[in-house]
C-alpha cells in the first residue's frame, strides 16, 4: 500500500507494465528504472488481472493493445469493471500508429492516452512523469481530504462535548441555585432559632431571675412573695411551651412506613380530646362536617388538627362567640391527580392579607405575645407537615372577620423513586 503522506518519493510510485513480449517488458523497465518507479511486469492480460486481484495502488498502468487471449482492450474492460481499479490511469502502448479506429475504441474502454511503437524514451518518460505527477497531486488531496474529515470529526465530538458539558454546567447550576436558595433558607431559620434562643428563651428567664430577687427582699410579705411566685410560674410555663415548640419543629423524620389508611374524623377527635380544656374554657362551638379517609402519618396530621384549632382559640375575638367549622371537599390538581381540600375556618381577628405567607415562618408573629401567648411555631409546623404529606397550605382573611386555614393534601401518596 502506497502510505498516506504529503510527499510521495518516486519509489513509492508503482507502475504495472503489461506486454507478451520479454524484450518489450525489459526496455520499458529500463527506461524507467531511471526515475526510481517500481516497476511490476505482467506478461499477458489475466496475469495483469492476478496481479489487481491483489494489488490496486498502482499509479499507471502500461498496456500493449496486441496480445494474445486477451488484448490490452479487453483486459481494460475488466479492470474497470472493479470499482477500486476504475481510477488507474491506462496508456495503450500500440503499433498501430494513429488509427482512428483503435484510438476511438481505447478511449471508450477507458485510456487516457496512447505510445506509439517503436517506443520514444523521453516521450515515455515524459508521459509518465506526468500522470505519476497527477496521481502525487491526487494522492496528496486524498490524504488533506483525510485529514480534513478526520479534524473535522474531531471538532464534531469536541462541540458535541461542549454542549454536553454545558448542559452539564447548566444542571449543576441550577442545582447550586436550588441548593444556595435551600441554605439561604436554612440560615433564615437558623437567624430566628438564634433570636429565640438569645431573645425569647432569655427574656422568660431574666423575669424568673427579677422575681426570684423580689421573693428574696419580700420574704415577710406572704401576698407579695405569692405574687411573684405565680409570675415565675408563668414565666417558666411560657419557656417549657417554647421548647417544647422547637423540638416538636426539629424532631419529625418521616419514612414510607409511616403512612397508613386513616380516617381524618378520628384524627380531629383526638385533636380536640387534647384541647378539651381550652375548647371548653373558651365555650369554643366547633362543627366538623364528614371528612375523608386518605393516606397519611396519623401522629403528624392530629398535629395538625391540633395546631389549626388552638390557633383559632388563640386568635378569638374576646366579645364573640367562637365558631370553628373544619370541612373537607374531593379536587383534581393540575395533574388530574385527586386531592382532598381541608377548610379550618373561625370568626376570630382575622389577619391582614398581607401577612398571608409570613405565618407560616418559624418564629414569624403578628402579635406581641404579651397580647396573645405563643412561640410563633405552629403554624411553621403545620407547614412543615403538610410539606411532608406532598401537600399544600394556605391561609385567608381578612382583619376582624376571621380566618380559613386551607390543606391540599393527596389521596394517595406517590411512590418514592428508586435509583
Amino acid at each position: 500500500m502506497i502510505p498516506e503522506k504529503d510527499t510521495l518519493k518516486k519509489s513509492d510510485i508503482k507502475i504495472l507494465v503489461v506486454d507478451d513480449r520479454e524484450d518489450n517488458l525489459f526496455s520499458i523497465e529500463t527506461v524507467l528504472e531511471k526515475d526510481n518507479y517500481t516497476i511490476v511486469k505482467a506478461n499477458s492480460g489475466r496475469a495483469a488481472l492476478k496481479i489487481l486481484l491483489k494489488e490496486y495502488d498502482f499509479s499507471l498502468i502500461l498496456m500493449d493493445v496486441q496480445m494474445p487471449d486477451l488484448n490490452g482492450f479487453e483486459t481494460a474492460t475488466i479492470i474497470y469493471e472493479r470499482d477500486k481499479l476504475k481510477g488507474i490511469p491506462i496508456i495503450f502502448i500500440t503499433a498501430h500508429n494513429h488509427e482512428e479506429e483503435y484510438i476511438f475504441k481505447g478511449y471508450r474502454m477507458g485510456a487516457v492516452d496512447y505510445i506509439y511503437k517503436p517506443v520514444n524514451q523521453e516521450l515515455l518518460r515524459a508521459k509518465v512523469g506526468v500522470f505519476v505527477e497527477l496521481y502525487r497531486k491526487n494522492r496528496q488531496l486524498v490524504v488533506h481530504e483525510k485529514k480534513l474529515l478526520t479534524a473535522n470529526r474531531s471538532l464534531q465530538k469536541e462541540i458535541e462535548e461542549r454542549k454536553i458539558s454545558e448542559e452539564k454546567i447548566k444542571v449543576l447550576n441550577k442545582q447550586l441555585i436550588a441548593n444556595n436558595a435551600h441554605l439561604l433558607a436554612i440560615n433564615e431559620e437558623l437567624d430566628r432559632f438564634a433570636y429565640v434562643a438569645s431573645h425569647d428563651l432569655q427574656e422568660p428567664l431574666r423575669k424568673i431571675m427579677v422575681f426570684s430577687d423580689k421573693i428574696l427582699s419580700k420574704q415577710d410579705n406572704q401576698s407579695e412573695v405569692e405574687k411573684y411566685l405565680k409570675k415565675i410560674v408563668g414565666s417558666s410555663q411560657r419557656m417549657q411551651s417554647l421548647i417544647n415548640d422547637l423540638l416538636e419543629f426539629s424532631r419529625h423524620t418521616v419514612q414510607t412506613d409511616d403512612f397508613v389508611n386513616i380516617n381524618l374524623n378520628e384524627l380531629v377527635k383526638e385533636a380536640m380530646l387534647e384541647l378539651e380544656i381550652e375548647i371548653e374554657k373558651n365555650n369554643a362551638q366547633i362543627t366538623i362536617d364528614d371528612l375523608p379517609v386518605i393516606w397519611a402519618i396519623p401522629p403528624l396530621i392530629r398535629q395538625l388538627f391540633y395546631n389549626l384549632i388552638s390557633n383559632a382559640i388563640k386568635f378569638r375575638k374576646k366579645d364573640t362567640v367562637l365558631a370553628i367549622n373544619i370541612s373537607a371537599e374531593k379536587i383534581k390538581n393540575h395533574l388530574n391527580a385527586n386531592y382532598y381540600r381541608l377548610s379550618v375556618s373561625d370568626n376570630g381577628i382575622g389577619f391582614d392579607p398581607a401577612y398571608a405567607d409570613d405565618i407560616f415562618v418559624i418564629f414569624k408573629r403578628l402579635h406581641s405575645y404579651h397580647e396573645y401567648q405563643g412561640s410563633g411555631v405552629g403554624l411553621s409546623i403545620c407547614k412543615k407537615i403538610v410539606d411532608k404529606h406532598n401537600g399544600f397550605i394556605r391561609a385567608i382573611g381578612k382583619p376582624g372577620e376571621g380566618a380559613t386555614f386551607i390543606v391540599e393534601l393527596p389521596e394517595v401518596q406517590p411512590l418514592p423513586e428508586t435509583s
